[in-house]
């Protein structure tokens, strides 16, 4: 068997060992079934040959997915610092990435090659599935025709990335039989491939079990959940326009069709399912400032506690020790305090004023930066952050906080971050100083970074969640209030004060629920701390085509993104083009991929 690799059109990637592994390969003269390999004739059979072969489409998804808060640097609040992941061979969606607010357009190559393969292998689980149907037993036929709602899911799910990303792509629901199927295909309209995502979510909502078989694995809250998502992004670029999509023309009614159908969807998982935030969307306690013994439960959210957890209503899993299946996330978000990791996710100093205070449920005055300790409403004055949102201390950790710091397997005590020092011990004390030398904004996370030892920084067991449940809250509000224009009803309001509830923050004000924009504005905030470092900022800032506001517009003097000592770090859209911008809002189609098939056409800003 001619061996090739997958890129887009099933794409060519080298899932070939994966197909070759549940078929004969067996040549035409001797006609036999090979003695080391498995004949497709002899493994298509039972529902447990179809759940072994899902298993290969769920593990590329992982592969693919597992890294998605790198794509926060792509918003304001989020250093990821350079190409991650650059020599790693065990990161192909990453590793020619960037991920910096501007000049990202060119880098996702490989990206785009990585959610071909895994529609590949889903397609080759539908296919091969479907042909098992009609010999079915009846027992058997609900469990198969949910293994297809699965591999569909997983199929839309990559679909809905690829034209968040790029617009028009190709469309191939079947598996390639040969080169020449991935180097003839041509760019399908956005409607055409949405339309085609909608039905793999259909088919999924209708199969698909109430809960899932296991962890890990979706059922039908995770197929309403991204059929919401879709047309709220589809509602988005209707009403806001996509300008650098050739051939798209926005449509107000198709708008409102999608934001309607959007709402609808969201509701349903919201009361039909019995699904409830991580601990009920109870706070928790919260330790004094300096101290981190007790760290509130949205901290806890995010490590292997909620692994399972009715908030989580769709997770890629991960293996932990030994099983070369365990996520990266105290590497790239811990400091070197933590199983030396490295640090490639960062917060930016502008993250700090977002976290409201729970006294008022409104905005504190802005922190002043200064290396003054003593400043009042200083950044590095310890005393300027009480009373903030406890989810601010279950994300950074800022001037005077500790965690606990671990080395090769073992806790090493508390250590304390003080920005620009970075060895030696507190005077007076045993608590070593954090090593974060990575930082330039004078903060590190707390969120990812595990408080107990036992496990490698590239060893954990964290089921990354990619879809959650207050995510869906927040889907739901902003598709009521486009669908009440600003009225939204008691249940959108009452979902982001549940969100927020877990940040021991009070209720919205009246005011802030009254009128379109208030309550945009309201829901964008919960979305900036609630999601923050999940991979979502950029998507917002793109669909609600607020870059421009974001970083200056055109031609202007850009954005300086500082630290808490008010110095300069970098700066961002300096004298930008309308180029600059348009190359920020559509990825560029592989060069790779036009090469090898002249029929794939280029986006406008890329020509």
């Amino acid at each position: 068997m001619k061996t090739f690799k997958y890129s887009h059109s099933g794409l060519l990637i080298a899932a070939v060992a994966f197909i070759c592994s549940f078929s004969s390969c067996r040549k035409d003269l001797l006609n036999q079934l090979p003695t080391t390999k498995l004949a497709a004739s002899e493994f298509w059979q039972t529902e447990d040959d179809a759940t072994t072969a899902l298993m290969g489409a769920y593990d590329q998804a992982r592969f693919v997915f597992d890294r998605e808060y790198y794509l926060d640097g792509h918003g304001e609040y989020t250093r990821t610092r350079g190409v991650s992941h650059s020599s790693s061979a065990s990161a192909l969606p990453t590793t020619n990435s960037y991920y910096g607010p501007s000049g990202y357009g060119d880098k996702f190559d490989n990206y785009f090659e990585g959610l071909y393969g895994l529609v590949n292998r889903a397609n080759y689980v539908i296919e091969n599935v479907n042909k098992m149907l009609p010999t079915a037993s009846a027992s058997s036929l609900p469990g198969l025709e949910a293994v297809i709602g699965e591999a569909r899911l997983l199929r839309g799910i990559a679909y809905f990335r690829l034209i968040s990303m790029w617009g028009d792509v190709p469309i191939t629901n079947k598996v390639p039989t040969a080169i020449t199927d991935a180097d003839a295909v041509e760019r399908a309209p956005i409607k055409v491939v949405r339309d085609s995502i909608l039905a793999d979510f259909n088919y999924a909502v209708e199969k698909l079990p109430a809960a899932p078989p296991a962890v890990g694995r979706a059922a039908k809250p995770a197929a309403l959940s991204f059929r919401g998502k879709l047309n709220l992004y589809w509602g988005s670029w209707n009403k806001n326009g996509w300008p650098e999509l050739e051939g798209f023309v926005p449509s107000a009614s198709e708008a409102t069709n999608a934001f309607r159908a959007a709402n609808d969807d969201f509701k349903s998982v919201i009361n039909d399912f019995g699904l409830t935030l991580f601990r009920n969307g109870d706070p928790g306690s919260i330790d004094l400032l300096g101290k981190a013994d007790i760290l509130p439960n949205y901290f806890y959210l995010f490590t292997p506690d909620a692994n399972g957890d009715k908030e989580m209503i769709m997770t890629f899993t991960h293996g932990g020790i030994g099983t070369n299946q365990g996520e990266e996330l105290v590497r790239d978000f811990g400091s070197r305090a933590n199983e030396f990791a490295q640090g490639w996710m960062l917060p930016r100093y502008e993250i700090a004023d977002r976290y409201q205070l729970t006294t008022t449920g409104d905005f504190a005055p802005a922190l002043k930066p200064s290396s003054n300790r003593t400043l009042a409403n200083g950044a590095i004055n310890p005393n300027s952050y009480l009373n903030r949102d406890y989810r601010m201390k279950s994300s950074i950790q800022w001037d005077g906080e500790v965690c606990v710091g671990t080395y090769a397997y073992k806790v090493t005590g508390w250590v304390l971050f003080q920005y620009k020092t970075y060895s030696g011990t507190v005077p007076g004390t045993n608590i070593a100083y954090n090593n974060a030398a990575s930082t330039n904004s004078g903060y590190i996370f707390r969120k990812f970074v595990r408080n107990t030892a036992g496990l490698g920084r590239s060893e954990g067991n964290y089921n990354w969640p990619i879809m959650r449940l207050a995510d869906v809250y927040l889907m739901y509000a902003e598709a009521n209030n486009e669908i009440t224009n600003g009225a939204p009803d008691a249940l959108a309001v009452d979902v982001v004060n549940r969100v927020r509830h877990r940040g021991n923050l009070p209720a919205l004000a009246g005011a802030k629920t009254s009128g379109y924009q208030n309550f945009f504005d309201a829901i964008e905030q919960e979305r900036i701390v609630e999601l923050y470092a999940e991979g979502q900022r950029g998507f917002d800032l793109r669909r609600w085509r607020k870059l421009e506001q974001v970083w200056g517009g055109i031609g202007g003097a850009g954005v300086w993104r500082i630290d808490t000592y008010g110095a300069n770090q970098t700066r961002y859209y300096q004298n930008a083009t309308d180029r600059d911008f348009q190359r920020a809002y559509i990825f560029r189609i592989p060069p790779s991929e036009r090469d090898r098939n002249p029929n794939l056409t280029q986006n406008i800003p890329w020509r």
